[in-house]
């Protein structure tokens, strides 16, 4: 735990007050105490999790349950209406922004987007559904993507259209 703690320190540029450190602090908080084998202790540390969640997304306006799986160096880059549905999954280097919905399509089909490497999602973007956003993709502001996105794409607009990024000359 306090080492992914650190490096999300420094994904923050050592900034305390970044409210998505916060965020990522009860997360971490949340997914340790999954590893804590006494259960009434374990317990108490849940109500400690879901104390502090409930606090943090009221302050933050921010939800990143600790059932979310996320990869290395991920980053909330900016304050507020940030939705993750506990059944999404995030590969390393993904930045998201304010705004930004991953959850369910239909409330029926418990299923959220897998979302690989170095992905970007920009502000307001809503990604919902069983999609697989591949890796080294950006997702445009306010785009809801309700489709697979391949590796190396870009998807853009309502409902998302996807344009395959031009390689590097």
């Amino acid at each position: 735990m306090f080492n992914h703690i650190k490096q999300d320190l420094k994904n923050y540029r050592g900034d305390w007050a970044a409210q998505g450190f916060w965020v990522m602090l009860v997360y971490r908080f949340g997914r340790w105490r999954y590893t804590i084998n006494n259960v009434l202790v374990r317990k108490l540390y849940s109500l400690i999790y879901k104390f502090l969640y409930k606090l943090i997304q009221i302050i933050t306006g921010i939800e990143l349950p600790c059932e979310v799986e996320v990869g290395e160096n991920f980053l909330i880059d900016h304050f507020g209406g940030i939705v993750i549905s506990g059944y999404a999954k995030f590969g390393d280097n993904c930045r998201i922004r304010n705004g930004v919905v991953v959850g369910l399509k239909n409330v029926n089909e418990p299923c959220a987007p897998q979302i690989g490497h170095n992905v970007d999602i920009g502000a307001g973007a809503k990604l919902l559904g069983n999609i697989k956003i591949g890796n080294n993709v950006s997702i445009g502001a306010n785009s809801v993507v309700l489709i697979d996105v391949p590796d190396d794409a870009i998807a853009v607009g309502v409902p998302a259209v996807v344009k395959m990024k031009k390689p590097h000359l």
